[in-house]
């Protein structure tokens, strides 16, 4: 089990600062009030619940992570997390669409989605039960940082996940200034998916931490996307060669899949691989660790990432 070093920090930190309500915030789907500090929260989407662990705040209930999260559906830097405080949240019914029921009858005070792709309709049924916060921006493409500092306001929390932000990233820029051969590479990141490649835009959530960490994301990301905000698009194997990076990030969680992709005849002549710069990142709880990361996965996960993409730079034969 690796050490959660992120928790410290949340759980001795919660009385330090104070901050009045009501507190009102603005996302995708309008503007949510809050009138009082919330002590019933439940999350949906993704990583919400690490935000407000982060900050020494159980909720009282999280969504089934199907992915990393095992048969009981809780990530294992989310299970450490909840053992250390001594809490066991109730785990949402495993569906696609939000289970309003049973949300409903954990009677919540607050259900916060800042990291979501909720539609306008289930804002609407989420905010009938308690006042809801939805993504700002495009679905699916909030970075860590933004969702923690808007789980700290709306858990009048602000000046903790701000210094959260500030102690996480210091750590992460120690962390990447120990591989100077990160500097000089760029990037692109795609998976085979569905008959194509699916490519994961500039504005994705993963591609963002990446170019946060000064890693340079490959001019050609960009031109070959098209202008409709999707956090990835799709691009046939015919034009996967013009996506051009020196190293090429991608995600499998298991290493026969990743060897099965391996043998395409679209992966065995990709420029990128055949000079060395894969940076493949494979196991379902590594990936979900920073794919896209939050401010509890990443001390569990990015040591793991950064070995990848470093190892991936230093085999890279520039033509």
């Amino acid at each position: 089990m690796r050490l959660l070093l992120a928790i410290p920090f949340a759980f001795a930190a919660t009385a330090a600062f104070a901050q009045d309500f009501p507190v009102t915030l603005d996302h995708a789907w309008g503007t949510t009030t809050i009138e009082a500090e919330p002590t019933r929260i439940v999350t949906w989407g993704w990583g919400n619940e690490d935000a407000v662990i982060a900050l020494g705040v159980i909720p009282v209930g999280i969504p089934f992570k199907a992915y990393g999260g095992g048969d009981n559906g809780i990530q294992p830097w989310v299970e450490d997390a909840l053992a250390a405080a001594g809490a066991t949240p109730t785990v949402l019914e495993n569906t696609d669409q939000p289970p309003f029921e049973q949300i409903a009858a954990l009677a919540p005070d607050l259900i916060i989605a800042a990291y979501s792709g909720i539609t306008e309709e289930q804002y609407k049924l989420m905010s009938a039960i308690a006042p809801t916060i939805a993504y700002s921006g495009e679905a699916w493409s909030t970075p860590w940082q933004d969702v923690t500092r808007t789980v700290g306001k709306a858990l009048g929390k602000a000046d903790e996940a701000e210094v959260l932000v500030t102690e996480t990233t210091a750590w992460l820029t120690s962390e990447i200034a120990a591989h100077p051969e990160l500097s000089d590479i760029t990037f692109a990141s795609a998976n085979d998916y569905d008959g194509s490649m699916a490519v994961y835009a500039p504005l994705d959530a993963r591609m963002k931490f990446l170019t946060d960490l000064g890693l340079t994301l490959d001019p050609s990301v960009a031109a070959l996307a098209p202008a409709d905000g999707q956090f990835y698009y799709p691009l046939s194997y015919e034009l996967f060669d013009q996506l051009h990076g020196d190293i090429f990030v991608t995600y499998y969680e298991e290493q026969s899949a990743l060897d099965e992709w391996l043998s395409t005849p679209q992966a065995q002549t990709y420029p990128p691989i055949v000079n060395g710069g894969l940076a493949a990142l494979v196991g379902t709880e590594n990936v979900a660790a920073v794919s896209p990361p939050t401010v509890l996965s990443l001390r569990w996960g990015f040591p793991t990432y950064l070995k990848v993409l470093s190892d991936a730079a230093h085999n890279v034969k520039k033509p």
